[in-house]
């Protein structure tokens, strides 16, 4: 019952509680099915660089390494996103992987610094496109493993009956964390708001790290069934395309259950001179000593 133990001695919990093998075949049923689901939609499977010379695809700190050959750093990828948009440029029209991802970061039994992921690209599709296909895939998945939409999860009941609910980030705020509408465009007066909410946020920070401080810390606890939140702001969002009629905001989702993050997506920013500009940012934010901002990637830039 010693849950340090269990963790740490992964074969004797298994000997010791029988449940916890059954978590283990259900994995693997889970990412059986998930390969059969794109096979069957003309997906074609793939491995990208688990090695690479810059990171990217994702905000995160990386693990380095060294190369004794090359004489050159390379870092364990924290994402498979650069590699994979690569492949979309060379014509592969729809990709995925299923494979690991590292990021220096915190452990907890629900935050592993090593993890599965899949990521996937569909050429000519938009971010709506992906949120039907994720809601598809979930729904397949349920009623394969369970024979039923609604489900137990620690105690909570889920439902994954579609469609589920779809909110923008500036909604969920009003609605979740009763911020005033008229202040959401307005940096001090939210600044302020999430200071007096006891919001974790540094008093020089962007208005949409603000915007998302105080989702994270207000909102996030309460999406317990499925939610796709919708329209992040850019400054958190350096691969995702710009929203047509907001261009602060970028057509990106997260998919939550449970209060947790189980899914991230967007349509591309395939505008190679937007592109620079966004990694331009991400490097100075990156010398004022965020950790987990882009580098410059000039050939990725040169593949879009």
């Amino acid at each position: 019952t010693d849950t340090e133990i269990r963790y740490r001695q992964r074969y004797l919990d298994l000997i010791v509680n029988p449940k916890v093998k059954q978590v283990f075949e259900t994995r693997s049923r889970i990412i059986q099915m998930i390969r059969r689901f794109m096979l069957d939609r003309d997906f074609l499977e793939v491995e990208t660089p688990m090695m690479q010379p810059l990171p990217g695809g994702a905000m995160a700190k990386p693990f380095k390494t060294f190369h004794n050959a090359l004489g050159m750093d390379f870092y364990l990828r924290i994402a498979p996103e650069l590699y994979l948009k690569r492949l979309v440029v060379g014509g592969m029209e729809r990709v995925f992987e299923i494979n690991r991802n590292f990021r220096n970061e915190g452990i907890s039994t629900f935050h592993n610094p090593e993890f599965t992921m899949m990521e996937f690209y569909m050429a000519y599709a938009t971010y709506e496109d992906l949120m039907d296909l994720t809601e598809e895939l979930l729904v397949f998945l349920c009623r394969e493993l369970f024979g039923t939409l609604k489900i137990t999860y620690q105690g909570t009941e889920l439902d994954f009956t579609p469609p589920f609910q779809r909110i923008s980030v500036v909604d969920a705020l009003i609605k979740y964390a009763g911020v005033d509408p008229g202040i959401i465009y307005d940096w001090e007066k939210l600044l302020d708001f999430a200071l007096r909410s006891n919001v974790p946020v540094e008093k020089n920070e962007s208005w949409g790290k603000v915007l998302m401080a105080i989702f994270d810390e207000k909102v996030e606890e309460k999406l317990l069934m499925p939610t796709f939140v919708t329209q992040y702001p850019l400054e958190v969002s350096p691969l995702s395309r710009k929203n047509p009629a907001d261009p602060l905001f970028t057509d990106r989702f997260e998919l939550y259950i449970c209060s947790k993050e189980i899914a991230n997506a967007f349509s591309e920013l395939n505008d190679p001179f937007d592109q620079r500009e966004r990694f331009a940012i991400q490097l100075k934010e990156k010398e004022t000593g965020d950790e987990e901002a882009h580098e410059m990637d000039e050939d990725f830039i040169r593949a879009l």
